[in-house]
């Protein structure tokens, strides 16, 4: 689904297919904007536009889809949108505008903790208990 056919969508439905608000979207776009402007590079234009771009990362993010899946979605090569999703987040760091804090950020802030959260995805694996029948006839020195 291309950036033409996204932004027609609500704001609560873009942030449901997105993870940001239109906004953050915007910034992100603007922010690859600057840094094309800024380094113009001879040669063939790219295919996707920066907001399909944007798009293609922001979809990798969030559905944890290989790129092998995202290419077959985007009409692309694998390699293509590799070098696409590690441009943008590497544009997008270096900007310093989309850092999360650290560890120390949430341990020196004077807010207390309301919520816990508990992994109870773990069950324990069923294994067959051992005994003496389990074992192979070779093993026990009886060959049929």
């Amino acid at each position: 689904m291309t950036y033409e056919q996204v932004r027609t969508l609500k704001p609560e439905a873009f942030k449901r297919f997105c993870g940001v608000q239109t906004t953050t979207f915007s910034e992100m776009v603007s922010v690859l904007k600057q840094k094309q402007q800024a380094k113009r590079k001879p040669g063939r234009p790219a295919k996707l536009s920066l907001e399909d771009q944007v798009l293609l990362t922001l979809q990798y993010w969030r559905e944890y889809r290989t790129y092998f899946h995202i290419a077959q979605g985007w009409n692309i090569n694998e390699s293509t949108a590799f070098r696409i999703i590690r441009h943008v987040e590497q544009t997008l760091i270096r900007s310093g505008r989309f850092r999360l804090p650290g560890k120390k950020a949430l341990v020196q802030s004077d807010c207390v903790l309301e919520v816990v959260v508990v992994d109870v995805t773990e069950s324990p694996v069923e294994r067959p208990k051992k005994t003496n029948d389990a074992c192979s006839p070779v093993r026990k020195g009886i060959i049929p």
